[in-house]
């Protein structure tokens, strides 16, 4: 027989207290408030994270680039541990109340923000690797050309042209500090043509003060057909027409200039070193190409003036814009008069001299090339010398070339753009 106690005992153990679910209850709800703190805390963080990594960018730093890159992936590292972590206490959702559906819905638009993170990181770790790969490449040409440059300091010893004086050390480290790239010579193409538009606005000026009649001057050039979009751009034909005399024979290494040194080849031209070309170029560069001509009249270079000189500005224009022949005479004696007009032409033709020896000097040479009139404008392969025109889209017949003003040119596979003039486009005011 069981004593009155032990009844009331077990009568207590089938008795629940029922505080228990709440506390239970209160404890889920506090412990999901935390997760969900710490991702919104987390997408924050990825979120400057990322910031930093679009910012590294511009301007490109590795070092900072390398740095946010892993501050992005430790923070998807704790996102990804806290997925785990939710997953692993909650396998089974058995009674979800609204609030629950609702944080489940925040979760799942945090993953999917999560992912589209992550597809930017793969992104930008491919263009870090690009520009990790072009660094190594443009590593590789410095080292080219402190080659380069130690041959042609060399070769400067052996001529007795190489000094370490005080004064001259800097010049020296200026003259050497010039590489030889591609975006030295498409500056140096820019540079020429500059100069054949300078030196058009003189030889227009004297044209017109002769009493030229400047329409039918640039019809003779170029023909008829062109349909300018403003009588002012005749201006054009004049360009077209100092460089068609000016780029004769580029591709040549004697530039159609005849020379009584160094060894011709199978063309009769004179052949000489890639070195020397590129050296020509940096003993020309800075200097003023009357002090060039004063030291040596008859070298290469005052040959090449005095021939396209007489070419440019032939006999017909010549008396009409000074009544008489002595400055053409002076120049064909071998002369290098130092009229305004004179030297303005200089100044064109050292530009255009500087872009052939620069051409010469890359392994393998530079090529040039030509646009023919009535051609189909082609954006690759030319540049509109008028930049507010209208060119149609696809679909649409393709603007025709009315003239080309300058060449382009081919630096092994990159193409630097012939300058042209489209015939019958419409321009802005």
């Amino acid at each position: 027989m069981l004593r009155a106690g032990q009844k009331e005992n077990q009568n207590n153990d089938k008795v629940y207290p029922q505080p228990l679910d709440e506390s239970v209850n209160n404890q889920n709800s506090s412990s999901m408030d935390s997760l969900i703190a710490k991702i919104f805390s987390n997408i924050s963080s990825l979120k400057s994270a990322y910031i930093q990594l679009q910012d590294a960018h511009t301007p490109y730093d590795p070092d900072r680039i390398q740095a946010a890159d892993k501050l992005v992936i430790e923070e998807l590292t704790k996102l990804s541990e806290l997925k785990h972590s939710y997953r692993d206490r909650n396998p089974k959702t058995i009674s979800a109340t609204p609030q629950d559906a609702r944080l489940l819905t925040e979760i799942q638009q945090q993953q999917n923000l999560l992912k589209t993170y992550e597809v930017m990181v793969k992104k930008f770790q491919t263009q870090i690797q690009t520009r990790d790969t072009e660094l190594t490449q443009l590593q590789s040409q410095i080292e080219e050309a402190k080659s380069r440059k130690a041959k042609l300091e060399k070769k400067l010893k052996q001529r007795g042209l190489h000094t370490k004086d005080g004064e001259n050390e800097e010049e020296e480290e200026s003259f050497f500090s010039v590489e030889l790239t591609p975006n030295l010579f498409t500056n140096t193409v820019e540079a020429a043509y500059k100069s054949i538009h300078d030196f058009s606005k003189p030889l227009i000026n004297m044209m017109k003060a002769a009493g030229w009649d400047l329409d039918a001057a640039a019809d003779s050039i170029v023909g008829s057909g062109v349909v300018y979009a403003k009588r002012a751009h005749k201006k054009y034909a004049f360009e077209a027409y100092i460089c068609q005399r000016m780029f004769v024979g580029f591709q040549e290494e004697s530039f159609s200039v005849k020379s009584g040194h160094g060894t011709e080849n199978g063309n009769g031209n004179v052949s000489v070193s890639n070195e020397v070309f590129f050296h020509q170029f940096l003993a020309v560069r800075a200097m003023d190409p009357l002090d060039v001509l004063s030291q040596n009249p008859d070298s290469i270079f005052g040959k090449f003036c005095r021939a396209r000189y007489l070419t440019v500005v032939h006999q017909k224009m010549e008396g009409s814009f000074f009544g008489n022949m002595d400055q053409r005479n002076y120049v064909m004696s071998g002369g290098h008069p130092r009229t305004p007009f004179y030297q303005a032409f200089l100044r064109m033709a050292k530009s255009v001299w500087l872009l052939h020896r620069l051409a010469h000097s890359f392994e393998p040479k530079v090529r040039v090339f030509q646009v023919k009139q009535g051609t189909e404008f082609s954006e690759v392969y030319m540049e509109s010398v008028v930049k507010d025109v209208a060119i149609s889209g696809e679909g649409a017949e393709r603007p025709k070339v009315g003239l080309m003003v300058m060449p382009g040119f081919m630096i092994g596979t990159s193409v630097v753009q012939s300058k042209v003039y489209l015939s019958g486009v419409l321009c802005a005011d």
